[in-house]
């Protein structure tokens, strides 16, 4: 199996290393956190310039590997900007499914001049669940939506929304919603991410396409999403072990550095394993998608590793570290805050492990 990048792909992940790694170092970082927005417009910008915030729409000119191309970079420089949460996923939806008219929307995102989200999670969903309290009621040719989704990723500056919600005859729906029609209370996530608690009282919602039963399509979507951040995650941990291999051949303790002392190189050798397979699992989920295989198990055992390595390097660099890991003017701290954050959205890596004993029971018995 070929794990290289092609051409295209390679020049796709340099041109946004460099794009974000001239924008993006801790200090701005922090400074561009700290706003009321959480990210920057003018990177924002720079982004749809470059064709990201556009990507994956046409399955036939990018698909989940240049997605898990970008993200990779974007978790390795840590930046807030929610391409994922505000473009691609909630994008991809409607260039799947949406019509003509609605699909006109796709060009004002990919230009960076429309901010979408994905209103699914509802209090207590846990994992890649598609079971919805929010309900769709049809009146004449008109629908409405009513229920609480919490948390939304990047609903606090979204200017629509895509919905899921129950159908009346069974069923989960996808509706595009505008954000006037909402009320939402935003806050801040403990890793410097923004979302929104979006509630819907009788919201006008117009059925993306030809409306139906969109579960399969919604837990695709999921899915996808599940993958990216994946990437990110893999990127986030690539850094955080530069920075704590870095420090440890720079630090010196008793007159010498601190790589000389054998348990610490150990300590960190072990980090370096955990990101193997990390990277390995993100490829695995990456590359079925593309291959077209949405498959519940391949994601769940994606997320699973990539939580536990997460876990494991993040808490190894803060203690490798030492004081300075844990403090906010570091960077350490906060790409443990973001691996923490991952690790919990779509599921956190128990949650995973639910998933994948509930399957045994499809499993054929192997005998010798």
């Amino acid at each position: 199996m070929d794990f290289d990048l092609s051409d295209e792909q390679g020049l796709l992940r340099d041109v946004t290393r460099e794009a974000l790694t001239r924008k993006y170092d801790i200090e701005t970082r922090i400074k561009v956190g700290d706003t009321d927005l959480g990210w920057s417009r003018d990177v924002w910008s720079q982004l749809a310039e470059i064709g990201i915030l556009g990507l994956g729409f046409d399955p036939d000119e990018a698909g989940q590997i240049e997605l898990m191309v970008v993200l990779t970079e974007i978790g390795r420089r840590l930046a807030p900007e929610p391409v994922v949460a505000a473009a691609l996923i909630p994008g991809s939806v409607i260039a799947e499914l949406g019509d003509a008219e609605q699909a006109a929307v796709l060009e004002a995102v990919a230009e960076g001049k429309t901010l979408l989200a994905l209103a699914h999670q509802e209090p207590g969903m846990r994992g890649l669940s598609t079971k919805v309290t929010t309900q769709a009621e049809r009146q004449g040719d008109s629908w409405t939506l009513t229920g609480v989704k919490n948390p939304v990723l990047a609903g606090d500056s979204a200017d629509a929304f895509v919905v899921s919600a129950a159908l009346p005859d069974g069923g989960v729906g996808l509706f595009l919603v505008d954000a006037d029609s909402v009320s939402r209370q935003p806050f801040r996530t403990f890793d410097s991410q923004r979302g929104a608690q979006v509630s819907l009282e009788a919201a006008t919602a117009q059925p993306l396409g030809a409306g139906g039963d969109a579960t399969a399509q919604l837990q695709n979507a999921l899915i996808r999403y599940q993958s990216a951040l994946c990437a990110e995650a893999v990127g986030a941990m690539e850094e955080a072990l530069r920075l704590t291999t870095e420090y440890l051949t720079s630090r010196k303790q008793f007159g010498v550095p601190l790589s000389n002392f054998q348990t610490l190189t150990q300590r960190a050798a072990d980090m370096y394993v955990s990101l193997e397979l990390a990277r390995s699992m993100n490829f695995y989920a990456a590359m079925s998608i593309a291959d077209g295989n949405f498959d519940p198990v391949i994601a769940a055992r994606a997320k699973l590793q990539i939580s536990r390595s997460g876990r494991h390097i993040a808490q190894e660099a803060i203690q490798l570290h030492g004081g300075i890991g844990v403090t906010a003017e570091y960077p350490v701290s906060h790409y443990a805050a973001r691996l923490t954050a991952i690790n919990q959205t779509l599921g956190s890596a128990d949650d995973q492990l639910h998933t994948l004993i509930n399957a045994i029971g499809s499993y054929g018995t192997v005998s010798l």
